[in-house]
């Protein structure tokens, strides 16, 4: 997606999902109940904090998970979110970030963590 978009973004989806996450892409559906906007997020391929001594290499994503936000302008609003995982090449073993790890800090605020609670059920 053009980041020409990026401003914009950042005021209707949670607090600070773009410094973790891109749009890959949108739609629009239109249903008798009402319309519904679907946004496509995955998870940026950038080294988890916790890991950055170890040597990871991306493998690619875990299933979608699909959550409903705030409605906009009467839409609903549907986030198809895709988080990455790594293979960590020093255990052998696949890690994902830590996001309890990063809301006890100050980079992101408690409504996010909140958000990606609600991810990992």
């Amino acid at each position: 997606m053009s980041d020409s978009y990026l401003p914009f973004l950042k005021f209707i989806l949670p607090e600070q999902l773009l410094e973790y996450f891109e749009l890959t892409s949108h739609r629009q559906e239109k249903e008798a109940k009402g319309d519904t906007l679907h946004l496509y997020l995955q998870e940026v391929n950038t080294i988890p904090t916790e890991y950055a001594s170890s040597k990871l290499s991306s493998k690619g994503f875990f299933d979608e998970v699909t959550i409903q936000d705030f409605p906009i302008r009467g839409q609903k609003v549907l986030l198809h979110i895709k988080r990455r995982g790594w293979l960590n090449e020093d255990t052998n073993k696949v890690v994902f970030r830590n996001w309890d790890m990063i809301a006890q800090g100050t980079r992101i605020t408690k409504e996010f963590a909140a958000f990606l609670k609600e991810l990992s059920r």
